[in-house]
Order: C-alpha cells, then structure tokens, then sequence
C-alpha cells in the first residue's frame, strides 16, 4: 500500500493498511503540525479504506475533508452512459458529459435519481439495469465525498493522479525491473529508503543513520559526535 500527499509519500509492502494510514497521518503531522492547513483525502471509495481513515482521522482529532477520484466516478458514469446508448455513439458521449457536468457542480443526489426513475422508464433490465443500479448506488452511497463544487472552489485537487504517479515512480520504477527478484524485507527497505528520498529528507535520514550506527558499534561512546 502506498500514500502520497503534500510534497510526501510513504508506502510499505509488510504493513497493513491501516499501519500505512497512520504513518501519512504522522508525516502530514510533520509538515503542518499547527493544523493551518486544509487535510484533504482523495480515495477510490474502498468502503474499509474509508473507515479507517475516519477512525485514525477522529484519534487525531483533526478535520480531513475526503474526495472520491474523479476518474473513478467517471468510469461508473460512463459505464451506466453504455447502459442506456450504444458504445462509442454521441448520444452515451453526452449523456455521460451532461451527466458528469453535473456531478461536479454538485449535484450527485439529482443524478443518481434521474438515472434511477430513467431506468425505470425506458425498463431497462438485466445487465444493463445492473450497471445503472451500481452507478447509483456508488453515487448516493458517497455523497459527503462528492463535493467537487467545494473542492474547485477551494482550489483543491479532484483526482489522484499525481499521487498515483508517484507510486509508480516509487514502486513500479524500482521493483518491476526486468529480472528483478525480491524478498519482502529487503523489498520494504528499498521502498522505505525511496520514499526518503522521494520526501528530500535523505541526507538528514544518513546523518541519523550514521550516528545511530555509531550508538550501536561503540555504545561505550555515545556522547562523542562523529567529526565525519
């Protein structure tokens, strides 16, 4: 699992979700430790990934404001577009913009209802009535982290994109070389000391490093300081 947000990322292949959270909730502790700042969580919608967040969010006692990706509301809607016109026609092209359109300005209560009472009228059944029913129920089922209207207003992102690219950078770069082989340890040291560097906090991570090195080959000298 991997987390990016602000100028940071972090990301672990042994630890378990919930341990990541915490760990982007200290680091976003780190870099605005006033709580100046609005927290803002884009997600996918992942219903567990959700409720952690909250729960560690509410342990802190700090305000976050949660988005679902654009991108991933996007492919629901359009999903539900090929449910009700042919792929690739202009009638399911407007239907998702106008639809789409909506949603950001805030409106995704209204279409997930139009979509529900349009269904109904044209009977559409079996798959097709599935797709629409998902839709909606993605839709109404996240309506507190569709407000997009709030974001563009605030100036916030609406999607994960740069986050995503920088897991590819910090992952994909790195462990998916061709005739790579890794084990977990040394597969989650590598992407530890990535994200360091990713974060501009390597050198300051080495001078620690050093030092702690030193602690443990000479505990006999601890109060020394290394003159290089």
């Amino acid at each position: 699992m991997s987390w990016g947000f602000g100028e940071g990322c972090t990301a672990s292949l042994i630890h378990d979700p919930a341990d990541v959270i915490a760990e982007a909730f200290d680091q976003a502790d780190d870099r605005d430790p006033g709580r100046l700042r609005p927290w803002l969580v884009l997600v996918d919608g992942a219903r567990h990934q959700l409720d952690l967040i909250e729960t560690e969010a509410r342990h802190r006692n700090v305000k976050i404001h949660i988005l679902i990706d654009f991108i991933h509301v996007a492919e629901y809607v359009w999903t539900a577009a090929h449910a009700f016109h042919p792929v690739g026609s202009i009638a399911a092209e407007t239907f998702a913009t106008e639809t789409l359109t909506a949603i950001l300005h805030g409106h995704a209560d209204r279409v997930a209802h139009e979509m529900t009472t349009r269904a109904g009228k044209v009977q559409l059944t079996g798959t097709k009535r599935n797709s629409v029913d998902t839709c909606v129920r993605y839709l109404t089922g996240h309506l507190d982290q569709l407000r997009y209207d709030i974001a563009l207003k605030k100036g916030w992102p609406i999607a994960t994109g740069s986050v995503e690219g920088a897991c590819r950078h910090l992952i994909g770069d790195r462990l998916d070389i061709t005739g790579a082989r890794w084990g977990l340890a040394g597969a989650e040291a590598v992407l530890k000391l990535r994200a360091v560097h990713a974060n501009g906090d390597l050198y300051a991570y080495l001078a620690y490093h050093h030092t702690r090195e030193h602690q443990r080959t000479y505990p006999d000298q601890h109060h020394y300081q290394l003159g290089a």
